[in-house]
Order: structure tokens, then C-alpha cells, then sequence
């Protein structure tokens, strides 16, 4: 998530276009390597193996590296081993821009000091992705906007992003969220989690990059926009609300549970709650969340 934060960083304060950012980011997620590749490599894994691993992922919002130690695919020294032969991704995404001509030696020296500064990546140890320091990035992410989220809305998008990274790929960087009262939308998706805390989630992208957006999500080249692709938009966001209903549960001991996706047609979409927008915008488009706070702890 280091990674998606520091473009974020970089549009924000001017260092690259949004063109500049999408071209360097699509060429360092083809060159980076997922601990499950290096596993592999190092003959840790067998490719069933990762396979397994990623669909345990499907259903629990874990690290692969600590899922396949459970499952006893590899041992702790292992991991560590693999995770120290990663080259961090926004170190590798600041060296495309650099091979770009984009940024020079000098501005990346500066761009990371202050970036390392900012969020608390200290030493060595803090390059390799910690809860502490995902928390800070957080945290500064929504200080640049009059948006707050609550204990359990910090859960929600950070799994989002979590099962972006997992699903869908690690191309993207989000946009500053901000709070609105309707949305213009092509192809959404829509689906309620009730109970204690209650929300309605939404999910909303034109057809192209909707149809981009299924084919990273089910492995399979789709051409046309179709029930095959709207099918893809409702089975991610039942799987994000699903993962998030166990880590409330497991959080905080609060059961809720979930209505059936519907397919959104009516534009724009009114709000009747207060509502948070999360734009990601990915190398093949642009896609829009919004989290409508029906009932909040």
C-alpha cells in the first residue's frame, strides 16, 4: 500500500502528471514481483500452492505470507527470507520516474526524505509495509480533507485498497475523498450491510473500464460489457463487504450482515445519508466508491 499512498504523494504536490504517474506505474507493477513469484523462484512453493494461498485471501484479509504459513506452505524464516529480496514498490516506482527523465537525483533524494519524514519510515525495517505506519498514511492521507472516517470506516478502506492490491492490481492511487450528496454513475453496483453499523457501499466505473476491471478480477479477457462483467463488479463488492463483516466481527464482536448487490441504472444517484466518495484512479480508468452512512458507531 506504500506504493499507491506515494503516488498519491506525488500527484498532490506537483511532481508528475497524471500521465508521467500512470506510465511509471504500470511499468513497475509489470516488473514487481509478489512474494508467491519469489516463492516459486525459490522452489518454497509449488504454483498450486500459491494458488490456494490467494483463494484463502478471497476469504480472509490476510497477508500471503501469513496465510501461507498457516496453511503450511512456508515457515516464518522463509518469509522473511523472500520479503527481504523485495526491492519496496515506491522505491522501484521513484526509479522508472527516474529512468523516465521525470524526476532527477536530486528531486528524488528530496521527494523521498521528506516522504520517508512524513510518515515515520525511519529505518530499513520501516520499507517492508507495518500496520503503524499504513495507520500514519492513513491518517495524513485524510488530513489534506474535511472528510473523517469512523474506527470502522478507517476498516472499510483499508481493506478496499487491501483487496485492490490483491484482485485487481497494484496500478492505481487514490484521490482525496470528499463528501457529496449525488454522483453521475455508468455501470454501479450497489449492496447494504445492516445491523449495528450500517452502510450502504457502491461501486461505479464507465463500460470500459469496467470491462478492464473484470478481466484483472476473473483472469479472463472480456470484450464486451455484458452480465458476465456486471456479474464481476457484484461478486467484488459482495467479496469486499464480506471480508468486512468478519473483521467486524472479529474487531469489535458485532454481527452484521449483508443485502444482495443490485445493479444501479438511475443517474445521477441521490443520497439520502451522509455519503464519502473515494475516487482510485487506475492505469485503465477511473473507478468510484461511495460509502453511504446509514447508521454509525
Amino acid at each position: 500500500m506504500y506504493t499507491q499512498f506515494f503516488g498519491n504523494y506525488l500527484l498532490s504536490n506537483g511532481y508528475v502528471t497524471r500521465d508521467e504517474l500512470f506510465s511509471a506505474m504500470q511499468r513497475q507493477a509489470d516488473q514487481h514481483l509478489k512474494l508467491g513469484t519469489l516463492a516459486i523462484h525459490a522452489g518454497y512453493m509449488t504454483a498450486s500452492q500459491v494458488d490456494d494461498t490467494v483463494i484463502h485471501q478471497s476469504h480472509q484479509d490476510r497477508k500471503f505470507g501469513e496465510l501461507a504459513v498457516e496453511l503450511g506452505y512456508l515457515t516464518d524464516e522463509q518469509v522473511s527470507s523472500l520479503l527481504k529480496q523485495q526491492i519496496p514498490a515506491f522505491l522501484s516506482l521513484g526509479q522508472v520516474l527516474l529512468n523516465d527523465g521525470v524526476l532527477t537525483n536530486s528531486d528524488f533524494e528530496q521527494i523521498i526524505q521528506d516522504y520517508r519524514k512524513k510518515n515515520g519510515m525511519d529505518n530499513e525495517e520501516n520499507l517492508i509495509e507495518q500496520q503503524d505506519i499504513i495507520n500514519t498514511l492513513f491518517e495524513n492521507f485524510f488530513s489534506g480533507s474535511n472528510t473523517t472516517l469512523s474506527h470502522n470506516g478507517h476498516m472499510f478502506v483499508e481493506l478496499l485498497f487491501n483487496n485492490l492490491v490483491r484482485f485487481i492490481g497494484s496500478d492505481f492511487t487514490p484521490i482525496e475523498a470528499s463528501e457529496v450528496t449525488e454522483a453521475p454513475i455508468a455501470c454501479c453496483v450497489e449492496q447494504d450491510v445492516h445491523g449495528e453499523y450500517a452502510i450502504n457501499a457502491y461501486i461505479s466505473m464507465d463500460k470500459k473500464t469496467a470491462i478492464k476491471f473484470a478481466s484483472r478480477y476473473v483472469h479472463e479477457e472480456f470484450q464486451d460489457y455484458d452480465e458476465y462483467v456486471q456479474a464481476s463488479l457484484e461478486d467484488f463488492i459482495n467479496l469486499q463487504n464480506g471480508l468486512f463483516i468478519v473483521n467486524i466481527s472479529n474487531d469489535s464482536n458485532t454481527e452484521l450482515t449483508l443485502g444482495a448487490p443490485e445493479q444501479k441504472t438511475k443517474s445521477p444517484l441521490s443520497f439520502e445519508n451522509r455519503t464519502l466518495h473515494f475516487p482510485i484512479l487506475y492505469t485503465f480508468g477511473n473507478i468510484d466508491f461511495y460509502i453511504e452512512c446509514v447508521k454509525i458507531q
